[in-house]
């Protein structure tokens, strides 16, 4: 099977043949971990002509992971899937983190593996690119063994400039403070108590640790690529760079936004959207998904439901029911609450589903003229490359610095006093068609977003600022960049 050409491609400065470097990918867990990291992967070996192996963790969390590790490796065989079996390592999550969440479990159980498992497949690699929740691990033993580390941040640079500051504004608290209140991160821009990410309020959580403990290794990294792109987020973009959000980081590499790969067939069922969006008019359809990693609550799916059918618009809605796809058991009349004929009366005009989609594929449909969305940095980069305006609406996590940072870049809008996870308030019917009608009526909106898609079709293309970060980044594993072992002591 022929592997189509990627963007992010490099031009006459790719790496002859006898100067392959080999680098080895290390994500963790989750979709939104594991989407970026085979974009990269993609474009590193179709793009610059590295030799990329992928380490997968076996067995996967979710079903989607697995599927979607399964598509890379027919599309594009040339990236070598370097399989992990977590079972030689294994430990009691239950009794030692006791309704955590299973992704955050997944981290730990890659975390607490990394020495004994990681080392044997680094032998002769010119780089590691270890994903952001494993980073105070994997650069200890990459170090260990001469390999330059690089960490790869999924989300936003908004975001990583937190992340990178958030172990010195704790420090700066003192001991036997409590909570996170306003954090004002240099450089960038004051990130509200309100949206800093609900687990970091806890000091005690799973979560919390491990991302102080990965704040704190980034200065002792290579390098540190991100998602994103300078013209959607300059101010984060030139401090990281500066050196105003930390001193000491290393080089920033903004590679976003990595470009979706045609993968083909997951062997998931996808239903009938395909043939519906065809015969939907333009910019007339309003898409829903909160994407792979949370599930609303059923009195909110109630609520969206009337607010939906309320709106007047065509609407293509996702549904997902639990937080792991594969207890995901239930009926789409049961997770909707469907008792009184809602999808009967929709029928024609809205299309409700449980079955995977292609959302980059939804997103670059003609039909498609909004993005209701949660704000997981996939959907924000992809409704980006797509030029689809985005209601956003945060459930969880890094979501709400997401939305800022949406709209803040032009992309869309974002009703902040729409309740999040942990937060008891549920939106109403009324307020969510008239947000909706709203946006589908904002030709401003509409051509906001348009040129969020120019700019980040111009990151990308040949001479581009995310062209040109991958490219260095790529010279650098060619050349073995050596390790400066007196920089950082463990």
């Amino acid at each position: 099977m022929s592997s189509p050409s990627p963007p992010n491609s490099a031009s006459g400065d790719c790496p002859g043949p006898a100067a392959t470097p080999r680098i080895v990918l290390f994500p963790s867990a989750g979709m939104g971990h594991l989407v970026p990291f085979t974009r990269l992967a993609v474009a590193l070996s179709a793009g610059h002509r590295c030799d990329v192996s992928l380490v997968t963790a076996l067995p996967t969390v979710s079903s989607a992971e697995s599927r979607h590790i399964a598509a890379l490796s027919a599309a594009f065989p040339a990236v070598r899937r370097t399989d992990m079996d977590l079972r030689l390592a294994p430990f009691d999550a239950s009794s030692e983190f006791p309704g955590a969440d299973p992704f955050y479990v997944r981290y730990e159980a890659l975390r607490r593996s990394a020495t004994l498992l990681l080392a044997p497949l680094l032998a002769g690699a010119s780089a590691l690119v270890a994903d952001i929740a494993l980073a105070s691990v994997a650069i200890p033993v990459a170090r260990e063994l001469h390999v330059p580390c690089y960490v790869f941040f999924t989300a936003s640079a908004t975001m990583l400039s937190l992340k990178a500051y958030f172990p010195a504004y704790l420090d700066a608290r003192g001991a036997g403070q409590h909570g996170v209140g306003d954090v004002d991160v240099p450089g960038v821009y004051c990130i509200p108590s309100s949206s800093v990410p609900q687990a970091l309020h806890d000091p005690d959580d799973i979560f919390t640790r491990q991302f102080v403990a990965n704040g704190r290794a980034l200065v002792a990294a290579n390098g540190l690529l991100v998602n994103a792109f300078e013209a959607m987020e300059p101010e984060p973009v030139a401090a990281l760079h500066g050196g105003a959000v930390v001193a000491g980081l290393p080089p920033v590499f903004a590679v976003g936004p990595l470009m979706p790969v045609k993968l083909g067939e997951t062997g998931e069922e996808q239903g009938n959207y395909r043939a519906w969006l065809d015969a939907q008019p333009t910019r007339s359809v309003v898409y829903v998904s909160f994407g792979s990693r949370k599930a609303l609550a059923r009195d909110q799916i109630k609520e969206l439901a009337a607010g939906l059918e309320a709106c007047g618009h065509r609407f293509l809605w996702v549904v997902k029911g639990a937080v792991v796809d594969r207890d995901d058991a239930g009926e789409l009349n049961d997770l909707i609450g469907d008792d009184e004929g809602f999808l009967q009366r929709v029928q024609g005009r809205g299309l409700v589903t449980k079955s995977w989609v292609e959302q980059d594929e939804v997103l670059r449909h003609p039909a498609v003229g909004l993005f209701v969305s949660h704000c997981g940095w996939n959907s924000v980069t992809e409704a980006a490359s797509s030029g689809v305006p985005v209601l956003a609406w945060p459930r969880f996590a890094d979501q709400r610095v997401n939305a800022r940072v949406a709209a803040r870049a032009g992309l869309g809008v974002w009703v902040e006093r729409w309740s999040w996870e942990g937060e008891e308030a549920v939106v109403t019917a009324e307020e969510i068609a008239e947000q909706v009608a709203a946006a589908m009526g904002d030709e401003a909106v509409a051509e906001k977003a348009a040129s969020v898609r120019e700019a980040a079709a111009r990151a990308v293309a040949d001479g581009g600022t995310s062209h040109r970060s991958l490219a260095e980044f790529v010279r650098r594993c060619r050349g073995g960049t050596a390790i400066d072992t007196l920089r950082v002591k463990f």
